[in-house]
This record gives C-alpha cells, structure tokens and sequence, in this order.
C-alpha cells in the first residue's frame, strides 16, 4: 500500500500542531504591526525623541514585510521551507529582543527593520507549509488557522500594548514575542517536514529591484497618506513612481523565465478574484479596525479601556464564524458564501453610521460582534479560494504573491479611512461623530466594488476544497 503523501495522513496528530505552529508565526507577526501605537508616547520620551517621529518606527516595520515577502517563495524553494520558516522565527524573535533592548531611536528603527525581515519570511513560508501539509479536501480547516490571527492581531495589538505600557514597560511589547519565539522554532524543528530545495533556482536581482522600490514606494506613499507627514504634491510623486516601476516589472516579468514575482498566478481565476476582489473587500473593512476605536474615543468621549474592550470583543466574531465556515462553503460555494458577505459588508459598514454617543454599549458591542462574523467570513473565504486551485509546484510563488497583497490591502484601508477623515474635517475641524459617519458610508462603497468580480466565479471554482456540488 502506498504511504499517503500528506504529513498530516501519516501523523494524524499534526492536523493540530502545525497550524498552532504556523498560527503563532502569523499572530507575532500581525501584533507587531500595531502593539506599538498605543506605547508610542512613553516610548518617544524614553528614547528622547517626539511621537511623530516615532511613526517611523510603524513605517519602518511595514515597509520591510512589503519590500521582503516577494523574497519568501524564492528563499523557500532554494533552501527548503521548513529551514526558511525555522530562520523566519529565530530572525523575529532576535529582532524582537534588540527592540526591548534599543536604547536610541535610530537603533530601534534598525531593529524594527530585522523584525520586519523575518516577519516578511516567515508568514509566507508558514503559509506555504500550511499548504503542503494538508490535502485540499481539508484545506478550509487549515486556512481558519491562518486567516485567524490575521483579524485578530490588529485589534489585540493596541490593548496588548495600552497593557504592557501601563502596568510594566514598553520593552515587554517586544519581549513578549520571545516565549512565542522559541517554542515556534522547537516545534518546526521536531514536527515539520522538511521539503528538499532545488539549489538551481536562479535568482532575479533585476525584478526584485524593480518590483522591491515600486512596492516600498507605495507603501510609503500609503502610508504617508495616512499620517499626513508628508506634503500632498510629495506623496503624488511617490504614488506616481511607485506605478511607473511596477509597471516597468510587469512588462519586464513577460521576457524572463522566473521572475520574481510570478505575475502569470492572475491567469487562474480563483487566485485572481480571491486576491484582487477580496483584497478590494478587505481594503474596505481594514479601516474599522483603525475608524472604530478612534470613533469611539474621540467621536463619543469614551476612554481608551472602554474602547479597546469593546473592539477587541469583535475578535469574538472571528473565533465564532471558523465553527461553520467549511459547511457553510460546502453547501453554498466560494460564489454564493463571497457575494453574500461583499453585500452584507458594504450595509454593515454603513450600518455604523447609525451608532451614536447615545446607543447602549451593550448594543454597540453586538453590533461590532456581528460585524467581527461578517469580515471573518469574507476573510477566510477570499483566503481560501485563492490557493484552492493553484498548482501544487505554484504554491511557493502564490503564497509570496497573495501574502504582499494582504498587507497592502491592510496598509491601504487604513490610509484610506485616515484620508477620508481628514477630508470631511478640513483644517483640524474637530472629529465628530457625524463625520465617523460620513466616511463609514464611503468605506461601505468598496465591498460593492468587489461583488462583480465573486460574481464571476462558477461553481466549479475552489470546490475540490470546499466540497461544493451544485
């Protein structure tokens, strides 16, 4: 009798241990994104600076998991995934340790760069092992694992970080990832099975100049839109730049054999619509995370604890949504399930504008619940359906692909809402609610956007992994 090929069939046990291992990866890395906003004042006194420039220390992080992710699938095929993963995880952690331990400004930005490094390769490459280890029939399992942390991460961030700072030190935002560290690195290194890498994997340097600007400039430009540190006609030319080299390198990626980024992935449809409609979903529902609690706080006067307990209860959704999303899939489909939560998406959105100073805590906090279970949904879907029927010996290169599209989709929802902001409130205008309201209508416009394009998709598409049959 054959011996199956998944690791999973062989050793029944690590249908569990290797999406906690990959889920531990994913959590560190997308808490690192935001655990900092909320210590960045006691920071900029210890560190003698001020708390603008500390956003440079934000930026510095994202701007490293943007520029290395298309890195992973390369470094992943060459040397071995289990080996990239392993030297992902010892990179953040040791990275996270020189950040505890900075004792200037410039050199915490140099750490949060090395962080950002390791976080660019590891949640790829985790991605990617996730992949290989489980058979498609099984793979919506296996995605929850990894979609989870990714919702979870941006609202736990800001009250991990309001805790450590207020009741111990800002250093133990980055010492908290140390535990985490290790046992990730044991845990890969005794259950994961290693993938031999093909030393003949020839790298493209020229791509990945041109692809690696283009992509650091627009998250630059992104996130300079954002924070307003930067002259409008100077973030134009940054978007302008950034358009001009990625276009260069789509041309550029047509005459070469493997280039850095595989461009070609966009032919298969599910990826394609699993990426770039439920990336422009995402982009629509990435701004709650950021409008929401600054709504709360600022718009209705409540405090920072208050707030963050409340959205931190919409991780809930998230928690709740993974118990049905595989029998959901599979008596619906990727169509159905994915046109329905768009739909859904763009009123709930909306919906926020109807939330006041005045409406009962108890009811704002089911309504961020309820709106926790209807982004979830989306986000494990599109997730799912755009590794569903991509070639086995394509997995490297899409998980590197789809993994820079989702930070940029993270990026991007919150420059967007904190663009739309200023817009409704020129000149420093104070930030009432009707003005939360007026951008949460305009945010709710993009899942709608998405719909055409899940409305694409057949029945056929992604049902070997949901089990779909018309």
């Amino acid at each position: 009798m054959n011996e199956p090929s998944f690791v999973i069939e062989r050793h029944p046990r690590l249908r569990i241990l290797i999406p906690m291992v990959v889920a531990i990866a994913f959590l560190m890395e997308q808490l690192d994104s935001t655990i900092i906003t909320t210590a960045i004042p006691d920071m900029a006194r210890n560190l003698a600076t001020t708390p603008v420039r500390m956003n440079l220390a934000v930026t510095a992080y994202v701007l490293a998991l943007a520029v290395f992710i298309p890195l992973s699938g390369w470094f992943a095929d060459r040397y071995g995934a289990r080996r990239m993963f392993v030297c992902a995880l010892g990179l953040f952690t040791a990275g996270s340790v020189l950040c505890g331990l900075a004792q200037d400004f410039a050199m915490l930005v140099a750490t949060r760069v090395l962080q950002g490094i390791g976080g660019a390769m590891m949640t790829p490459v985790g991605r990617l092992i996730l992949l290989r280890s489980f058979p498609r029939r099984e793979l919506v399992t296996a995605m929850t694992y990894m979609t989870l942390p990714a919702i979870i991460g941006p609202v736990v961030g800001p009250l991990l970080g309001g805790f450590f700072t207020t009741y111990s030190s800002w250093r133990w935002i980055f010492y908290v990832n140390v535990p985490f560290g290790l046992i990730g690195i044991l845990l890969a290194l005794r259950y994961m099975e290693e993938v031999p890498g093909d030393r003949t994997v020839s790298f493209d340097f020229a791509g990945f100049a041109m692809f690696g600007c283009g992509v650091a400039m627009l998250q630059l430009a992104m996130e300079m839109t954002g924070r307003q540190t930067l002259p409008g006609a100077a973030v134009l030319a940054l978007f302008a730049a950034a358009a001009i080299l990625l276009l260069a390198f789509a041309r550029y990626a047509r005459s070469v054999a493997t280039p850095v980024v595989d461009l070609t992935l966009f032919r298969q449809r599910s990826f394609a619509i699993g990426t770039i409609a439920g990336g422009l979903c995402r982009v629509g529902m990435n701004g709650s995370p950021y409008l929401v609690p600054l709504m709360l706080q600022v718009g209705f006067g409540l405090s920072p604890i208050v707030s963050g307990s409340i959205t931190f209860l919409g991780s809930a959704g998230a928690i709740l949504i993974r118990l049905f999303i595989g029998a959901l899939l599979r008596i619906c489909g990727f169509r159905s399930v994915l046109g329905a939560s768009a739909a859904i998406a763009c009123v709930a959105l909306a919906g926020y504008a109807l939330i006041g100073p005045h409406t009962p805590h108890g009811l704002i906090v089911a309504y961020v619940i309820a709106f926790g279970l209807v982004r979830s949904t989306q986000y494990m879907s599109s997730n799912t359906l755009a590794y569903a029927d991509v070639p086995h010996a394509q997995l490297s290169r899409a998980t590197s692909l789809g993994g820079l599209i989702q930070q940029l989709t993270v990026s991007f929802g919150v420059s967007l809402a904190a663009l739309l902001l200023g817009v409704v409130s020129p000149h420093g205008q104070m930030l009432t609610p009707a003005r939360f309201h007026a951008v949460f209508l305009m945010m709710a416009a993009l899942p709608l956007l998405a719909l055409p394009g899940f409305l694409r998709l057949r029945p056929e598409d992604g049902a070997q992994v949901s089990g779909y049959r018309r």
